[in-house]
């Protein structure tokens, strides 16, 4: 049975001292944190530039509730 290249990862992994393999984890984490930060800033650049160009808008629940309801109609 052949190993995938993720298997062959974690074999490596385990190779390394406890210490090592606890600061990749650690560094692993913040990298995706930094990830993440940069997909919500992504994401708020979007929703910003949607409302300025008038293609989103913002109310509470209620008012998208009697929207949905006004399509319906």
């Amino acid at each position: 049975m052949t190993s995938t290249p993720f298997q062959n990862i974690l074999e490596r992994i385990e190779q390394l001292p406890v210490s090592d393999q606890e600061a990749l984890v650690e560094i692993i984490q913040k990298r995706l944190i930094e990830l993440r930060r940069q997909e919500i800033a992504e994401n708020a650049h979007r929703t910003i530039q949607a409302f300025r160009e008038g293609r989103a808008s913002y109310g509470t629940v209620e008012d998208l509730r009697r929207e949905l309801e006004e399509l319906d109609e």
